[in-house]
Order: C-alpha cells, then structure tokens, then sequence
C-alpha cells in the first residue's frame, strides 16, 4: 500500500517502493484485516479505494463485496492491477481529487491513503452530495488525533470532520508494520455520516468563519474576527458577549456548537 503516490520500480510482477517518493507497502496480513473489520463489509457492497498500490488491500475485498473501485494514479501500478483480472475490480488511473465521486450511490470508501492528500480527501468526500455510507481510513496517528480532537487542540480539519462525520478511532499500526517503515505511526479511523444540522448558505457561512478565525491560531478570536469580516472591534467585541465567548480565547479552544452559535450570531448581527 502506498502512503505517497509516485513512481515505482517494477521487477516483474513486483514494485518496490522508492523511499525519494516516500512510499511505503502496508503488506501486514493482521493490519489489512483490523481495516476490513471496521468497515462492516456485506456481500453487496459498492467499496472505492484510494490509493490500492499492489493490491494488498485491494485482493481482501473483491472477496467481500460486489465491486470494489480502485483509484491509483500511478500507471505502472493501475496496469498491475488490472492484470489481476478480479471480475469484481473496476481500477481507475485517475487522482483521486478528479475523480466523479457523485455518480456513485450506496458506496462505501476504505483505503489506506496518501497521507499527503488526508485533508483534502477528507474535504472533498465531507462536501459530496452523496457522501459515503462509512469511510475507513488508515492515517497518520497525528492525521487522527486531529480529526478527533476536543476544544483545546481542534482545527479546520478537526471541525470539518466532526461537522459531518461521527469520527472514532481504531487501531494504531506502527511503523514496522510497512515496508519500508516511515517514521511515524499510523491509525485505522472510521467515520460515520452525520445529518447535518444547517442549510447550505448557513454552513457556507460556518466554514467561511471558522476559516477566518483560525487565519492566525496565536491571536484571539477577536483580532481574527475583526480582521476577517474588516468590521469595528467593538461590533466583534459585542457579538462574542452575546455569544458568551470570551474575546481573547483562541480558535483552537471553541467547540463546534460554539462556532455555529457564533456563526448565527454573526448573520443576524453582520448580515454576511
């Protein structure tokens, strides 16, 4: 399984990883099926998976499911796998950001993916129209401990993940369980749609405040805020008392439900 997408050295039948690309073969027989567990595969499920390198992963649920999407941007490697010839196994040479993920219905997605594209799939699944039934993900363990962070340590991530998905957290997968080992650990997460709790002009308005709050995480949600919305600081001052948020606390420290009552706020009180 590759972390990072890239070149590979062919031998045959055989792919090496090129440590230059950071790529490294989750090929661990425990590891592969602790992820399938939490994915609570049927035998009519749709499954895509990002990223299937040489198929490790890929082999174990074409047996589980009806089909199973795999995406892999690497030629060489989509060519392999091809060469499997799994009746059940559609494989797309595509990046995955380019894929058409809204011609699917009913799907699930579990990969062991990119670690350098975690945010930005985790963005792109969360805003489909047809989001996934479940997402079983392996991470970074750094990658997990963000999405699943309390007020105190959250972020843009953490906050875009627990806005639409229950986020929970399975097993941890050291280091030398890869071929080769990188230099962090990484962990299995699992995530659960949501019903999300605002229209989409509102959660617009959400995500767009809480991308201005966190534009400097060492200043106070006053500063950002004032800046962001170019508005007095007496305005920002007053809606964070009626919001009961303290001016100088940092973005990291606001729950989620506080920076939707303060979204609300800054509607009826901005207008934007």
């Amino acid at each position: 399984m590759p972390i990072c997408t890239g070149d590979t050295i062919e031998t045959g039948n055989q792919f090496s990883p090129k440590k230059s690309l950071g790529q490294h073969w989750l090929n661990d027989d425990n590891s592969l099926n602790q992820i399938i567990s939490l994915a609570n595969l049927s035998s009519t499920d749709l499954v895509v998976e990002i990223g299937p390198g040489t198929g490790s992963l890929t082999k174990l649920l074409v047996d589980k499911v009806a089909k199973v999407i795999a995406i892999e941007l690497d030629e060489s490697l989509s060519d392999y796998l091809r060469t499997l010839k799994l009746a059940n196994l559609l494989v797309e040479n595509i990046d995955v950001l380019k894929f058409n993920f809204e011609q699917l219905r009913e799907y699930k997605v579990v990969a062991n993916i990119p670690y350098y594209l975690t945010g930005k799939i985790i963005k792109e699944i969360s805003q489909l129209n047809n989001r996934p039934e479940l997402v079983v993900l392996l991470v970074q363990k750094e990658i997990a401990d963000r999405l699943s962070a309390e007020p105190g340590n959250l972020s843009v991530l953490g906050l875009t993940a627990q806005y639409f998905w229950q986020v929970s957290r399975g097993p941890i997968i050291t280091a030398d369980k890869f071929e080769p080992p990188p230099k962090v650990d990484s962990q299995i997460i699992k995530l659960l749609p949501k019903e999300l709790s605002l229209p989409p002009k509102q959660q617009e308005q959400l995500f767009r405040l809480i991308k201005i709050g966190f534009s400097s995480k060492r200043k106070t949600i006053l500063n950002n805020l004032r800046h962001g919305y170019r508005v007095n600081k007496e305005l920002i001052s007053e809606i964070l008392k009626n919001s009961n948020i303290d001016k100088d606390r940092r973005p990291q420290t606001l729950s989620l439900i506080e920076w939707q009552e303060l979204s609300e706020a800054i509607i009826r009180q901005i207008g934007i």
